[in-house]
């Protein structure tokens, strides 16, 4: 099972464009079964998957400024902490309605993030060809791409291409 904003920056990312056509992994329940799986273990295959689409469609819209986060009441109905006390003293555990916790965590994450990092999550710049996001955790907070391989690569080629282009 992989760390809360992991989850959150996979959940943002489930709609990705490929080959200029766009694809929603959550959509076909068998799919979304996988993914699940595969970014938030066995237990979480009872996931409400209207309320993950929804929640991922809401934070994505967050992260574009196109939402204010009363949307994700839904996400957090009924959702709260509770402690568990053991031997090295207190620590607070998610509590939440069966087929809540994906959405809840993710939501959480993005709260964190909002709060402590801000501005680092955000939508990839190649706005043209990509719908992807990253939380960028470099010390200057200057990363703009989802990947430096991929869309940096594309971006930066197609920049001096340009600048090639007009000085001919």
């Amino acid at each position: 099972m992989v760390d809360d904003e992991e989850l959150l920056l996979a959940l943002l990312n489930t709609t990705p464009t490929v080959s200029g056509e766009a694809h929603d992994l959550l959509a076909d329940p068998e799919t979304a079964r996988a993914w699940l799986a595969g970014h938030a273990g066995e237990d979480a295959l009872g996931e409400d998957l209207a309320l993950l689409r929804s929640t991922r469609d809401t934070l994505q819209a967050l992260v574009h400024d196109r939402a204010t986060p009363a949307a994700l009441a839904p996400a957090l109905h009924g959702v709260g902490y509770r402690p568990v006390a053991g031997d090295a003293g207190l620590t607070w555990r998610l509590s939440t309605p069966p087929g809540h916790a994906v959405a809840a965590r993710a939501v959480v994450a993005w709260d964190a993030l909002r709060r402590t990092a801000p501005g680092r999550l955000r939508a990839c710049e190649n706005t043209e060809e990509c719908t992807l996001f990253l939380i960028d955790r470099s010390k200057s907070n200057s990363a703009r791409w989802c990947s430096m391989a991929g869309c940096g690569n594309r971006m930066k080629a197609r920049r001096h291409y340009e600048r090639r282009k007009n000085t001919r």
